[in-house]
């Protein structure tokens, strides 16, 4: 996996962010979701590579980055202060304006980094997901049955926590078994890394922590800046065809269209985990589109 990438370590001004580098060309940024680490990339990032310098990292919280300590406003699991981390990355690598692409959590972080910093980012794509704040404000009977999982991890401490601890693998498990529809996505040498990862106490913690500020700290900024600010750049937004995203939502490209003016994108033929599911596609259309 990522045959000539380096791995990398940078300190932000928050905590350590773990990574990899390899590629040549205009700087690219990927970030993962959940329970996934960096590793999600690792069929895409050698596609793009072929013409981009890729960088793909480890969220504040997740994989092999830091777990800094929280507030009981959650906000130093915000996902401003999650981009915070990302921009600092790549500005201690060199690159002060970059493409941008992130599924899920990291899609999160991701328009809220260009949402903060638009002259940071040239283009970014986001895979399913909608905006927070939309998700709330359109929360019904068959989002939550749907989305249980962020109710969950968002409960107050420690609950989510302990019952985690007891067996990290029956949550990690049900995510990857239940929203993909690729059944053998996820090798058993990948699965386990990422069920290791949730055997780490402080590892989650600082995730129900970053759903915690999910639910409360990002909802706000959200609203705040609904109306008020705009994503400059072009967007590419893909969904899973088969996924909770297309079963909730009749137009989610309207949805995004409300945050920014150039939108594009469609559905993907898999579930959820579109990165892992379908990487040559993935990887095709990002080529097409981030050029």
């Amino acid at each position: 996996m990522f045959d000539g990438f380096e791995e990398f370590d940078v300190t932000t001004s928050g905590t350590t962010i773990h990574g990899r580098r390899g590629g040549s060309g205009p700087p690219v940024l990927l970030l993962h979701g959940i329970p996934e680490t960096h590793l999600m990339w690792r069929h895409v990032a050698p596609h793009l590579a072929e013409r981009y310098t890729v960088v793909a990292t480890d969220l504040r919280g997740y994989g092999d980055s830091g777990t800094p300590a929280s507030t009981a406003g959650h906000e130093p699991y915000s996902k401003r202060a999650m981009a915070r981390d990302q921009l600092e990355v790549m500005r201690s690598l060199g690159y002060d304006r970059f493409r941008l692409v992130g599924h899920d959590r990291g899609a999160r972080c991701a328009y809220r980094l260009a949402l903060d910093e638009p002259d940071a980012v040239l283009r970014l794509a986001v895979m399913d997901v909608i905006p927070g704040g939309d998700a709330w404000n359109r929360a019904d009977r068959e989002f939550s049955l749907a989305y249980w999982v962020w109710s969950f991890l968002a409960a107050p401490e420690p609950v989510p926590e302990r019952f985690i601890g007891a067996a990290p693998a029956v949550l990690v498990d049900f995510m990857l078994d239940n929203w993909p529809t690729v059944k053998d996505a996820f090798p058993a040498e990948i699965r386990a890394e990422y069920v290791a990862k949730f055997g780490d106490p402080e590892t989650v913690h600082a995730i129900c922590e970053e759903f915690r500020a999910a639910a409360s700290v990002d909802y706000r900024h959200d609203e705040a800046d609904r109306g008020e600010r705009r994503i400059t750049c072009p967007v590419l937004f893909l969904w899973g065809e088969h996924g909770a995203v297309a079963k909730l939502y009749d137009d989610p490209l309207a949805i995004w269209r409300e945050w920014a003016d150039d939108v594009r994108g469609g559905p993907v033929p898999v579930g959820h985990f579109i990165p892992e599911e379908a990487p040559e596609e993935t990887a095709r259309q990002l080529l097409t589109f981030l050029r």
